[in-house]
């Protein structure tokens, strides 16, 4: 039996989650990102804090594989965003600063369908559906039209639906843009239940206090460059 000694080194040796090293990104001649290196160490809740336009969104842009003009490195999970960006989606839930609903259908037809985008097997979707709504406090919701939701709530929503595939990994830019103080509070204490779950997540804000109390570290980004970090 392995002592617990033992299950440390292990984990201490397992590669990050998330390694990014000298990354560049450029639109034309602008440097949007300039440098940047950092990693992610399985379970931690990594905050990314910088003022609009500092180079967060790009960053993560580059690690959900919607950015492959980049120079340096990104690696989810060990494997290049580059080289298997379809294994990469496998393992990631991203959840964009501003995301599109169907408002025409249902929470759980919306779910439903983005059960079947992500091939979860047809006989578990009703489980792994049902599982995501309690966990986002959404069942009474269940059959109510997206469009009638508060924003709180869809941002609920969208975070139940990055949750429907189990990712290893959670990019969530601005999570609480645009929400209300009850909203903001609901979203965090969502996130903490996703951080005792083990999740690992990458969350952007342009405001500290508000990943303070949730994050194991942080990185703050400015004009593309990291100035901090730890």
């Amino acid at each position: 039996m392995a002592s617990s000694g033992d299950a440390r080194s292990s984990a201490a040796a397992a590669p990050p989650v998330v390694r990014v090293k000298d990354l560049w990104v450029r639109y034309g001649k602008l440097e949007a990102v300039r440098g940047i290196s950092f990693d992610i160490p399985r379970g931690d809740v990594f905050g990314f804090i910088g003022p609009n336009g500092a180079g967060k969104s790009s960053t993560i842009r580059v690690l959900a594989t919607l950015q492959n003009r980049f120079d340096g490195v990104a690696q989810v999970c060990g494997i290049n965003v580059n080289d298997d960006p379809d294994h990469v989606r496998e393992r990631i839930g991203f959840m964009p600063d501003f995301f599109g609903v169907y408002e025409d259908l249902t929470a759980r037809e919306y779910l439903h369908f983005f059960a079947a985008a992500y091939r979860v097997p047809r006989q578990q979707r009703k489980t792994v559906v049902d599982d995501v709504l309690e966990l986002t406090d959404l069942t009474h919701k269940i059959d109510s039209p997206v469009d009638a939701l508060s924003r709180g709530m869809k941002q609920r929503l969208a975070l139940a639906r990055v949750l429907l595939h189990d990712p290893d990994l959670l990019l969530l830019d601005e999570p609480a843009s645009g929400l209300d103080p009850r909203a903001r509070i609901e979203v965090r204490e969502l996130l903490k239940a996703m951080q005792e779950m083990g999740k690992t997540i990458l969350i952007s804000s342009h405001i500290l206090h508000e990943l303070a109390q949730l994050c194991t570290r942080i990185g703050i980004i400015e004009a593309g460059r990291l100035v901090a970090e730890g």
